[in-house]
């Protein structure tokens, strides 16, 4: 079934177009995708010869996803959302377009038809986001990276505006993600901070460099340099009288997880630290599991889900095999022109070429190739502090048996006596409480974090701060 995957990347939305026609406004039409309909509406708008985009999948509860670049000529209208590996199609017949919507190099016939008025962007019930006026002092702060040269910005809370306090940093998961870690309208980092700080406990957390109001370049950018900008806003944070240079640790979810023992592991100012759905094996290890749970989840057959697992196991073992750029990426074209007529049979032989050109660039990247090829216990047997390790049960995107054993042994090899492992029963990779984990459940549900989670937080935040 053809899937969604929206990121939090923002694209320009903008491409010269021909004033021919009119056609702004909502034009929708149905995905028929094995078996399944899946609408999908795009809001068009115009500025003199310039056309602009947004994409809605309400059959996901997405709305308002970025398009990169809409352009109309000659009665064609093309669209693009290079973020989501999205692209559209369709040619102008005075009432509709008729063309084909096409991700990830699958093809699908797509007419789109004026629709009554845009979609109303629905804003989704988040009950637990922070209301004014605020119990707590809090401030808006920026902090340099001195290494890279650039600053990030980002939000101190602080229990009251005097006195000297313990104080956590937020280390984002994967993505570019601002301070609040906002995915799907859950703003999670922000029901964090305010439930931490109300409880005595200061909080930072940050836009991602290149993100919100944060300068530097995050395409480029890998775990170890994330890893640097925490280790910014440590020494920022030592600065400040009001707080308490010995009481600072760390709290990262996902990505921020694998993060935070990368700069425990050599920083002698982190107190101590949570990880929140960690990862505790090697990228490559993570996502395999994490295709299984998922596909198994969204109900694939098993041949089907051992076929793609063997095919993504030789993926990125000629990955980890092969350092040298040039020849991964000829190993890799030639692992998927023998792979594709098996495991994409809908494919057309003609399209393979852009394909292979489009998952090679994919995987091709700083941060991918870092990522698949890390592996946390590195880091993680040289932690001394008070360790954290939490994960949900239904966790799809990170198994909690494969990584909070991992994180364990890791931990035991560094001698740490002070690390507590918990997997906490029926959330999430959010961390809400749910029905199967699917990523498909996450902004269906209304709550942001289990108070589940956010007790046992906070009750082992509050003995490592006394």
């Amino acid at each position: 079934m053809l899937k969604i995957y929206f990121l939090t990347l923002v694209y320009v939305l903008i491409a010269f177009a021909s004033p021919a026609q009119d056609i702004k406004g909502a034009w929708g039409g149905v995905l028929k995708v094995q078996g399944v309909e899946l609408r999908i509406v795009f809001n068009i708008t115009q500025a003199v010869y310039l056309y602009s985009a947004t994409m809605d999948s309400p059959d996901q509860n997405a709305f308002g996803l970025p398009t990169s670049s809409v352009s109309f000529e000659k009665n064609v209208l093309k669209i693009e959302a290079k973020n989501l590996y999205i692209s559209y199609e369709g040619t102008y017949n005075g009432e509709k377009f008729v063309g084909k919507f096409t991700q990830a190099g699958q093809e699908f016939p797509l007419t789109l038809s004026r629709q009554s008025g845009t979609t109303p962007a629905k804003k989704p019930l988040r009950p637990q986001e922070p209301k004014e006026p605020f119990a707590y002092y809090v401030e808006n702060v920026t902090f340099e990276n001195k290494q890279a040269g650039f600053t990030l910005s980002g939000t101190l809370t602080l229990p009251k505006k005097e006195g000297k306090f313990p104080v956590v940093v937020l280390i984002s998961g994967s993505g570019g993600q601002d301070r609040n870690q906002e995915i799907l309208g859950h703003k999670s980092f922000w029901v964090l901070a305010d439930h931490l700080t109300k409880q005595g406990i200061g909080v930072l957390r940050y836009d991602d460099r290149g993100v919100g109001e944060s300068k530097g370049v995050f395409a480029t950018a890998t775990s170890e340099d994330f890893a640097r900008d925490v280790e910014s806003a440590l020494a920022y944070l030592k600065t400040r009288p009001d707080i308490n240079p010995k009481k600072m640790g760390l709290i990262g979810h996902s990505e921020g997880g694998m993060i935070a023992p990368m700069v425990a592991s050599r920083n002698k100012d982190v107190s101590f630290m949570v990880l929140l759905a960690g990862t505790g094996v090697r990228g490559a290890e993570v996502l395999l599991a994490q295709q299984d749970r998922i596909a198994k989840a969204d109900g694939m057959p098993q041949a089907e889900i051992d076929k793609n697992h063997q095919f993504n196991q030789k993926l990125f073992e000629t990955v980890l095999e092969n350092t040298d750029s040039e020849v991964m990426k000829t190993k890799l074209t030639a692992l998927l022109q023998a792979s594709l007529p098996t495991i994409m049979p809908t494919l057309k032989p003609e399209q393979y070429e852009a394909f292979i050109k489009q998952q090679i660039t994919a995987i091709d990247t700083p941060w991918m190739l870092f990522f698949l090829r890390y592996n946390p216990a590195t880091a993680l047997s040289k932690v001394k502090c008070p360790v954290l390790a939490v994960n949900g049960s239904k966790d799809l995107q990170v198994s909690p048996k494969q990584n909070l054993d991992a994180i364990q042994q890791a931990l035991q090899k560094a001698g740490n006596k002070k690390a507590t492992i918990k997997e906490l029963p029926n959330l999430n990779h959010l961390f809400q409480e749910c029905s199967t984990g699917s990523p498909k459940e996450y902004a269906k549900i209304e709550q942001t974090l289990s108070p589940t989670l956010l007790d046992e937080v906070t009750t082992w935040l509050l003995k490592q701060t006394k």
